[in-house]
């Protein structure tokens, strides 16, 4: 027997001096073949959708979302499966990613997104560890089958063009501006409107630099310190803001405005003479001496109320700005059409002026099924494309030209 051991000993510890040399590198290459065909084998068995719908998270969580969308069913049958979207088509990211997705294991097998309630719970941190890694690569597997260099940019909506256009040129990541184009996006705070949706998912991929300006993507509240922790007023959502610096979770704007020198000038508005509010600011705030400077005073010859314009800066939450007003404008203007059009045609946005439009849209509105933050950025869209900034009633477009010529 001990013989019999050492025998076995000196196979495993010395085989070339039992085994040929020529027989050592063959058996090493065919078992190194057998190993990675084997390796690849379980790989591509789990690059397969029937593998990543066997769990009942994905099945029931995500699959029936999927279903819903033009990845799913189309006119050309092309159809994108899971792996074509989640899983790195690069070897050495594909492996990576696999390791990484040990995690959604280990919370299913824990039970942590077990149930439809913990999933919509957890959703947000899933979601935003893929959208860094779409960030990283710009979006490496959507560019797959979207990319830029092969789009006809000539045959998108006239919308579509212009958004498309720029982010060609910058060579941006798809999901920058297309969360939610497959599966829902997590419960986000300042979006009632599904429309909104893709706001907000852009305004948190958007880069933003200080002296640059910007759009609110959705109203925000409006801080004193960089802490985000005394709050002094709110600003609405497309209202114009120059970023003066980051610092974490952010950033400090400059306002620059117009209010009416009476009372206590709370209220802030984009325009000479025009109600289209921008910003509504604390008492206690707007009477701080220190906080704001006044840069010019007018007089509104049709209301005979005295204006200010005034510039300030103030504090908000990183992630609520979009380098374009037109994605906002875009919504608006397609709510309006498709809300105020149920019972007759409803008026040309030029046929009114800013100042006329909030009485006849708040006569409006109730008929319709708007919530009240679509409305309000319907409002201040046909405010700010009222006869006061229409080419065809005052011979310019822009609102510098229209301003002097409607508010001399």
């Amino acid at each position: 027997m001990r013989k019999l051991l050492c025998s076995l000993r000196d196979l495993f510890l010395k085989p070339s001096v039992r085994i040929g040399l020529g027989v050592l590198v063959t058996g090493g290459f065919v078992a190194g073949v057998l190993a990675w065909q084997g390796f690849n084998t379980a790989m591509e068995a789990t690059n397969k959708e029937e593998f990543c719908l066997s769990c009942h998270t994905m099945h029931d969580n995500l699959l029936p979302e999927l279903q819903k969308t033009v990845h799913w069913s189309n006119r050309s049958g092309v159809r994108a499966r899971c792996p074509d979207c989640h899983v790195p088509h690069d070897f050495t990211d594909k492996v990576a990613r696999k390791m990484q997705a040990s995690r959604e294991v280990w919370g299913h097998l824990i039970g942590t997104i077990e149930t439809r309630e913990k999933f919509k719970e957890h959703r947000l941190v899933l979601a935003q560890r893929e959208w860094a890694r779409f960030a990283a690569n710009g979006s490496k597997e959507c560019r797959a089958c979207h990319d830029y260099k092969d789009m006809d940019f000539d045959k998108m909506r006239p919308a579509s063009q212009v958004a498309m256009r720029k982010a060609a040129e910058r060579d941006q990541s798809c999901v920058d501006c297309h969360k939610g184009i497959a599966h829902q996006l997590p419960e986000m705070k300042g979006a009632r409107n599904p429309a909104f949706d893709t706001l907000v998912s852009s305004a948190a991929g958007q880069r933003v630099s200080a002296g640059e300006s910007y759009y609110l993507a959705m109203p925000q509240d409006l801080f004193a310190d960089e802490g985000l922790s005394q709050r002094i007023g709110s600003i609405e959502v497309a209202a114009k803001v120059k970023v003066l610096e980051t610092k974490g979770d952010a950033l400090r704007v400059e306002l620059a405005l117009w209010r009416k020198n009476k009372g206590y000038g709370r209220v802030w508005y984009s325009d000479f003479g025009l109600n289209i509010t921008s910003a509504v600011l604390d008492k206690e705030t707007v009477q701080n001496e220190g906080f704001l400077k006044v840069l010019d005073t007018r007089e509104d010859p049709m209301t005979g109320l005295e204006w200010q314009q005034v510039t300030a800066s103030a504090w908000l939450r990183k992630g609520s700005l979009l380098d374009s007003v037109e994605p906002v404008w875009t919504i608006a203007r397609a709510s309006y059409n498709a809300s105020c059009s149920v019972c007759h045609r409803q008026p040309d946005e030029a046929h009114f002026d800013a100042n006329t439009w909030p009485g006849l849209f708040n006569g409006m509105v109730g008929f319709t099924s708007m919530d009240s933050d679509t409305a309000r950025v319907v409002l201040k869209y046909l405010q700010t494309h009222s006869s006061d900034f229409s080419k065809s009633h005052h011979g310019g477009g822009s609102p510098e030209t229209a301003l002097q010529t409607a508010r001399p």
